[in-house]
């Protein structure tokens, strides 16, 4: 419900304001467009890792997801027209990878396996899968509307995507607090309309190898603001996985400009 309720509420917002400045909407078979890769991206990419956190814990979901960007790469490449492998991008990948590993190492020795997190593991697959389609098919397509706007378009369209699923399985009833109305709207303001803004336009000007590495960037944001909020431990640990992480997104971002450059 909450998931449902987050992409209704930005999704909504964003086209409003959009709409009182004026700002052109996508219709027709852009409109179709976007809310298909909206639901494929958001509607199975989040909801999945909202499912399959009933088996695994947050923090080696974090660990899991940062899989996502061999999904989107190699879905790239083996796509006719696609953007080709090239062995130093895979490289910068697996050591973002490995830093990203390095940083939620501690919090994945905390849990005890079980046969659960299988479960939630292949759903997970099933999320990074959508995810990854989901951005291809909309880098993909050929239209005048901002990125932006297609971004609000998608968001609402994950948003209404769920309710069919929220009035077949209710869950739990949600008490609303102070904390939590902030904690959404946190989410709204930071995590979809900034957030998920910014990854939609990096997705249009940006190679798919590029684009992809945003669960690095993720996890290093993550980790910044809970040592800057809730005093959360960094030391050298999380330092040196940091550092890694920045090779690898500079490794990827270096060689994935080479062979554009290569064909002007």
């Amino acid at each position: 419900m909450l998931i449902c309720a987050r992409f209704v509420i930005s999704g909504s917002l964003m086209l409003a304001a959009i709409k009182l400045r004026g700002g052109a909407l996508p219709r027709g078979r852009d409109l179709r467009a976007a809310c298909l890769s909206g639901v494929l991206v958001l509607g199975i990419g989040n909801g999945a890792l909202v499912f399959a956190e009933q088996w695994v814990p947050s923090g080696l979901a974090c660990l899991i997801i940062t899989i996502s960007p061999f999904w989107m790469v190699g879905a790239e490449a083996l796509l006719p027209g696609g953007e080709p492998l090239h062995l130093p991008t895979i490289l910068g990948m697996l050591v973002g990878l490995g830093g990203a590993a390095l940083l939620f190492a501690p919090d994945v020795h905390t849990h005890t396996f079980h046969a659960g997190l299988l479960s939630g593991f292949l759903i997970l697959q099933l999320g990074m899968a959508g995810w990854a389609f989901g951005s291809i098919f909309q880098k993909r397509q050929v239209t005048g509307t901002h990125p932006i706007v297609i971004g609000a378009v998608q968001q609402l369209a994950a948003g209404l995507s769920f309710l069919p699923l929220v009035l077949l399985f209710p869950g739990h009833p949600v008490h609303w607090s102070l904390r939590g109305g902030l904690a959404i709207l946190y989410l709204v303001m930071f995590g979809s309309i900034v957030g998920y803004s910014a990854y939609i336009y990096a997705l249009d000007r940006l190679p798919v190898a590029v684009a992809s590495i945003y669960p690095y960037v993720n996890a290093m944001v993550a980790v910044t603001l809970g040592w800057l909020f809730y005093r959360e431990p960094f030391g050298l640990r999380e330092a040196a996985a940091m550092a890694i992480i920045f090779t690898g997104v500079a490794l990827v971002k270096w060689y994935s400009r080479k062979p554009t450059a290569s064909v002007r």
